[in-house]
């Protein structure tokens, strides 16, 4: 009996297409919980998507507000339909382009009245969550308004949908071009029916993505007849245009509709192509599994030990969305939208990406890559470079190519001089190099003609005061300036890191020294970070618990957050405080102080507080780990205990703030299996808190690194000792090296806090 359940493991691996150990033979999407992040204000999505896909196909339940920002929120009780783009985790939204769906029996009114200030249209559906299905790479859901069973299902450029109607002689579907998430401006739309069972359709839209076009192309399993609706509509107290189609037939009780749909930033040619070429059958279930298989592929990088069924679904559901974006964004003939906005002719085998979060991303999601997959990083590191060499800058958050000049720092950067460190140099270094240099010096010449010109002082960094006139950034002269200039001092440490390797002793020691720029903010009296005007005067009155969102000298933080990010130079940061001792209770203060904030519009991003760490939000991210580097090894225990537990759960509101495209659950990746990267740039990882009782790490070349737990319980969260591939281990660190070496951690967990790990090297009070 034994060896007969064997043999169905095996075929049950070739058919998910991974040949795991005997002991990983499993479906791991089915460890998946899609709606982990979809409440709170997680801002993930459910939808049928598959790694990096290029399309995002699913369920869309509101318009408006920051919780719609992909396009679904967990509290909804109605469905408005099913678009087929969308940003997931993010705090700001674009997309929601290509709105489709299924009617039955109102086809003639259901596209009046849209009543988009309560997030619901005219032919919105109730549905129930216990009616309601989501694994990777499928989708499926009843809406109870048409009695219509929807399925949808994807390939990178392609979605397939299966709808299940009743019998009706009025049956059909919406394709809403004018439907759009939050408050886009739709400049163009056009939709054509190409003959009796294809369509194709344009938009140009405005919002984050200041220029966004986007090609469709459909076909439909059934013929149908048609009408389309062309006005303007009063929308709050301006008129809007209008542009739907809407598709008549009938149907038979129970009866499949399937529809193929393909989108494309660069014609409609192109999304023909992308059809054609990735779903040429109407295979429902074969095109469900073959993205399951991608699925299984990317979520068998990575084996856990656990009994805990929830931090099993938590952990696996961060392993998938850490693999939603960026997302591919070339067609299959190797053509794609470069960030000049001009089409260029690219390598199939060499594919381009978007959505490049790196304000979020470079601490934890890229590092993670580094391990699991490290020429995936390199790949984007290259698609990067071109972007830069396209539009004249790499870009610090590059959203379809456009320039949205999101968030702050250089962190191309961070990405370049870590994999470079860690021995991954898979990209032209020397262009990687001059990236870095290009996007650190503040210059508009270069720029593509078709960045608008409102946008430079946005997509350029404010490091002219920096660099080349006071050495700081005035607070009175620019915002968020201490954010900023903490962030251009640790990219310029990694500058300096790259200049150094490459034999540039000139730029090595010039931006050596712009890295210890965030001295300057150093204010001893108050022990914080703390804005200094053009005069050399500190920002009076000041309140470390303060914040005005994105209006202030912080970035979605208060000084308690930012006075920390000094991850190149924690020594250094140490000095200032007043030495190892000080540093430790400094930071005791921080997780021990009030929650409260103050000021006139609080970041709503300061979220997963504990004191004043906001967990929730990026620039708090390293914090924990740096009781390492001051010889309090048990609080970094403790702390991410808390964290791990506290933080993240199997439910709707899971995470404690945005997703922010992978980086909230790469954190918690890392820190699950047992350690954290306080410094991008510096392959060195800072041992924490291991939640399972053995982890697998599968690298590249077959090599294996195995983490092994012992005694280990919820109550022992303090380690006792830890052995390195059958060597001692005394600090609370180990390298890139010795993890890509493969090999074997084992750590033995105690319920009391030990002398593990004390010696770090750095013995200074």
């Amino acid at each position: 009996m034994k060896q007969r359940l064997w043999v169905v493991a095996c075929l049950a691996a070739c058919l998910l297409g991974c040949t795991p150990a005997a002991d990983e033979v499993v479906d791991k999407t089915s460890y998946v919980n899609l709606f982990i992040g979809t409440g709170g204000h997680g801002h993930t999505h459910p939808g049928a998507m598959v790694p990096h896909g290029m399309i995002q196909p699913g369920p869309d339940t509101r318009i408006h507000g920051w919780d719609a920002c992909s396009g679904y929120y967990y509290e909804d009780t109605r469905i408005n339909g099913f678009a087929h783009t969308r940003l997931s985790g993010t705090g700001c939204a674009d997309f929601g382009d290509f709105l489709l769906m299924p009617t039955v029996g109102v086809q003639d009114v259901t596209y009046v009245g849209e009543k988009e200030e309560q997030n619901q249209c005219a032919y919105a559906s109730p549905f129930s969550h216990d009616n309601e299905k989501a694994e990777p790479g499928y989708y499926a859901v009843l809406l109870d308004r048409y009695g219509v069973q929807a399925e949808l299902t994807a390939t990178e450029r392609t979605a397939l949908h299966r709808y299940t109607f009743p019998a009706n002689r009025q049956a059909g579907f919406i394709l809403d071009l004018d439907y759009a998430i939050q408050e886009q401006t739709n400049q163009q739309m056009d939709v054509e029916v190409v003959d009796g069972t294809a369509v194709r359709a344009h938009k140009r839209n405005v919002w984050w993505a200041y220029r966004q076009d986007l090609y469709f192309y459909a076909e439909f399993s059934k013929p149908f007849t048609y009408d389309i609706v062309r006005d303007t509509v009063m929308v709050g107290t301006k008129m809007e245009p209008r542009c739907k189609l809407l598709l008549h037939f009938e149907t038979e009780k129970d009866e499949q509709v399937l529809v193929k749909a393909a989108v494309s930033s660069v014609d409609y040619e192109g999304a023909k192509k992308n059809l054609r070429t990735e779903m040429p059958a109407w295979d429902f279930e074969e095109t469900r599994l073959k993205a399951r298989r991608k699925w299984n592929d990317i979520l068998q990088k990575i084996h856990i030990q656990t009994a805990d069924e929830a931090q099993r679904a938590i952990f696996y559901t961060a392993l998938y969305h850490a693999h939603l974006s960026p997302n591919l964004f070339q067609d299959v003939d190797g053509r794609y939208l470069g960030m000049d906005l001009e089409i260029h002719q690219g390598d199939a085998s060499e594919p381009m990406y978007t959505i490049f979060s790196l304000w979020d991303t470079f601490r934890a999601l890229h590092p993670l890559i580094s391990i699991i997959d490290p020429h995936q990083n390199e790949a984007y590191i290259r698609s990067l470079i071109k972007k830069g060499e396209e539009g004249g800058l790499v870009p610090k958050w590059d959203c379809v190519s456009n320039y949205t000049g999101c968030m702050i720092g250089y962190h191309i950067a961070s990405l370049v001089a870590d994999a470079y460190t860690k021995g991954y140099r898979g990209f032209d270094v020397e262009k990687a190099y001059k990236a870095c240099l290009r996007v650190a010096e503040y210059d508009t010449t270069g720029i593509a003609p078709a960045v608008p010109r409102w946008l430079y002082p946005y997509i350029m960094p404010a490091a002219r005061y920096y660099k080349n006139e006071r050495g700081y950034v005035p607070c009175d002269k620019d915002n968020e300036a201490v954010a900023k200039a903490l962030e251009y001092a640790y990219d310029d440490w990694c500058i300096s890191v790259m200049a150094e390797a490459l034999g540039d002793r000139t730029n090595a020691e010039k931006y050596a020294k712009f890295a210890k720029g965030y001295v300057n903010y150093f204010d001893p009296e108050t022990r914080f970070m703390r804005g200094k005007d053009s005069e050399g005067k500190w920002r009076t009155p000041f309140d470390p618990r303060r914040s005005n969102h994105r209006a202030d000298d912080y970035c979605e933080g208060n000084a308690y957050q930012w006075s920390w990010f000094v991850p190149h130079d924690i020594e250094g940061l140490a000095q200032l405080l007043g030495g190892r001792k000080a540093f430790a209770e400094r930071l005791d203060s921080l997780f021990m102080a009030s929650s409260e904030m103050t000021g006139e519009e609080v970041s709503a991003d300061i979220s997963g507080l504990i004191g004043q760490y906001a967990h929730g939000n990026e620039p708090s991210h390293h914090i924990i780990h740096m009781y390492n580097y001051v010889g309090r090894p048990w609080r970094t225990q403790e702390l991410a205990d808390s964290v791990l537990y506290g933080q993240y759960f199997n439910a709707p509101d899971g995470l404690s703030g945005n997703e922010d495209c992978g980086q909230m659950s790469a954190w918690y990746i890392l820190n699950a299996m047992g350690f954290y990267q306080v410094c991008p740039g510096k392959p060195v990882y800072s041992i924490g808190r291991p939640l399972f009782d053995e982890v697998t790490i599968h690298l590249p070349e077959g090599k294996i690194f195995v983490i092994r737990t012992h005694k280990n319980s919820r109550i022992n969260k303090y380690i006792g000792s830890v052995m390195l591939n059958g060597k001692q281990l005394d600090t609370p660190f180990f390298t890139h090296q010795d993890l890509a070496e493969g090999g074997t951690m084992e750590i033995v967990m105690s319920p009391v806090p030990t002398e593990w790990g004390i010696q770090t090297g750095y013995e200074k009070e």
